[in-house]
């Protein structure tokens, strides 16, 4: 009995000590929890690098996000990796190029154990609640479809909090489903999400958990439908078009490019011809006034709940917009205005204040930065690096010499991969249907707006070999990591210079082809003249000419 009695004794001993040994454990896991900083970013939907006050555009009202720079780091030289909406919110989330992440429209969804590696899992699964509101923008599913109009296929339940709606979603808070609980206060989405915001940081007061809060916006998006509660802040306002503003002003660039909706309809039918031009403009600014709103709203309930000084925020965007730049409306395409964005992350914790950075960076990059910020370690298939030390010295420089952006999407004619250094950028265009592939090659110091395709000068000889290389170096990642299904792997071959287009055209398949050719078909021409291709941008000059009258 008395053996029995020590033994249990001795059990006691050990589970006390156990157990105060894991509760000192639990409690410094806490502590360092606390330590952690919560994290929002914030993501608007094509917004361009040239559209606040900070970015050196004197004619728009951003304060809130003026402000965002002023207290933080602006970094000057951020990139989409591509410039559409579905691949770029793919590679945010995730850290990866949009040829492993295997995710855009017309390829297919994120499969379920990619959606496992990105930030807002992995920092939930490390301790942190999570949230999300706007227009996630793609599926997860281990199917093929990239239909993204119904919430089965969006990670509701990966999330504490749930705000997001389905596929473009709508500035109409009423219909979304997660959201229309704010309708009547707020019937335009923008602010709706600024008061999600707000609710989600009151919440997050009870909780001993850090939090992560990603909202992507809709605004400013087409329609240009802005909230009417900002209608008088542009009322007057006369826009100042961009110097490389103007069909002609695009004239110089590859057949490729201007074979694309950007610069065949989507020009005349975004409203950026002359005739319209201001009423477009007015209506754009409008739309990212309102997300300003939104920040200001948010950055309030910061300061209400007291966590303001430990909560970093990140602001960027999915793309940029031409808004008339080159005679194109829209993005995707690799020059500055299509994929060019503000960046601005702001770290309370750190000293620097209204600081810029001019190093590369791009989507990828967010991912890292985040999982970095929360103290994890990023997985080994990221492809973007973390911003974290930018943030605290901005004046240091990079190892990285150049960065790549991606355009697999929509009319084969204009799929091209490029690469950028600080001084340069370089861009191949792959589809020989007609005419021949084409390079181009800008200097970005003394032609910011890409007006001088220098690819055929002697002075630029040896920097055309330098961005050949880097670009060959890009192509063969891609070759080595891009995913075995939704139809990528084959752009390994199509942005490959030293495969002739004959030898890869049957890689294009008819059903990527009427992504083209419902463009002419737009333009009025008949299919026999769909593929003479200056017939076809004959006819696009023609409707712009037509719509003026």
């Amino acid at each position: 009995m008395k053996d029995f009695a020590n033994q249990w004794r001795t059990i006691w001993i050990a589970v006390y000590y156990v157990g105060s040994t894991f509760g000192l454990m639990l409690l410094g896991s806490v502590a360092n929890a606390e330590q952690r900083p919560n994290v929002i970013l914030l993501y608007t939907d094509d917004q361009s690098f040239a559209s606040t006050g900070v970015t050196g555009n004197a004619q728009v009202h951003t304060p809130h996000m003026d402000r965002l720079a002023n207290e933080g780091v602006l970094f000057t030289r951020h990139y989409n990796s591509t410039s559409i909406c579905m691949a770029s919110r793919a590679s945010v989330m995730t850290g990866m190029y949009e040829y492993k992440t295997g995710c855009n429209f017309g390829h297919g969804p994120m499969h379920p154990e990619t959606f496992e590696q990105s930030y807002p899992v992995l920092l939930r699964d490390a301790g942190y609640r999570t949230g999300f509101g706007g227009k996630f923008g793609f599926p997860v599913s281990a199917g093929s479809s990239d239909s993204v109009g119904s919430y089965e296929f969006l990670p509701v339940d990966q999330f504490d909090a749930w705000a997001g709606g389905t596929g473009q979603t709508s500035y109409q808070t009423s219909k979304n489903q997660y959201l229309a609980s704010y309708a009547d206060r707020y019937p335009h989405s923008s602010r709706a999400y600024g008061a999600f915001a707000q609710d989600f940081v009151a919440e997050c007061k009870t909780d001993q958990r850090p939090f992560c809060l990603t909202l992507f916006f809709k605004a400013p998006h087409r329609p240009f439908t802005p909230d009417p509660f900002f209608d008088d802040v542009y009322r007057d306002v006369q826009f100042e078009r961009p110097s490389n503003y103007g069909r002609t002003a695009g004239k110089h660039l590859s057949l490729q490019a201007r074979l694309g909706r950007q610069s065949l309809t989507f020009f005349r039918d975004m409203g950026f011809d002359s005739d319209h031009y201001q009423e477009t403009m007015r209506k754009y600014h409008q739309l990212i006034h309102g997300v300003d709103y939104a920040i200001g709203m948010l950055r309030d309930a910061l300061r209400e709940h007291g966590v303001a000084n430990n909560t970093v925020i990140i602001l960027t965007s999915d793309n940029g917009f031409f808004c008339g730049s080159h005679g194109m409306g829209g993005k995707v395409l690799p020059y500055e205005e299509g994929s060019k964005v503000p960046l601005i992350i702001v770290d309370p914790r750190e000293p620097g204040k209204g600081q810029q950075c001019d190093e590369l960076t791009m989507t990828a990059d967010i991912a890292p930065t985040i999982l970095d910020l929360a103290g994890l370690q990023s997985p080994k298939q990221t492809d973007g690096i973390s911003l974290v030390d930018f943030v605290r010295s901005p004046e240091r420089t990079s190892d990285r010499q150049s960065i790549p952006l991606f355009q697999m999407w929509g009319a084969p004619t204009t799929y091209a991969m490029s690469v950028v250094t600080k001084t340069h950028k370089y861009i191949y265009w792959c589809c020989g249907r007609s005419m021949p592939p084409a390079e181009e090659l800008f200097d970005l110091t003394s032609d910011p707006t890409e007006m001088i395709n220098v690819v055929g000068e002697a002075n630029q000889k040896a920097e055309l070999e330098a961005m050949r290389s880097r670009y060959a170096d890009q192509l063969s990642h891609l070759k080595q990591t891009a995913v075995p299904y939704n139809h990528y792997q084959p752009f390994g071959q199509l942005f490959d210079a030293n495969i002739t287009w004959e030898a890869k055209r049957d890689l294009v398949t008819e059903k990527m082809w009427k992504q083209y050719t419902s463009l002419p078909k737009q333009l009025g021409l008949r299919e026999e003249d769909y593929f003479d291709f200056e017939t076809v941008l004959k006819a696009a000059e023609r409707s712009i000419d037509g719509r003026r009258k």
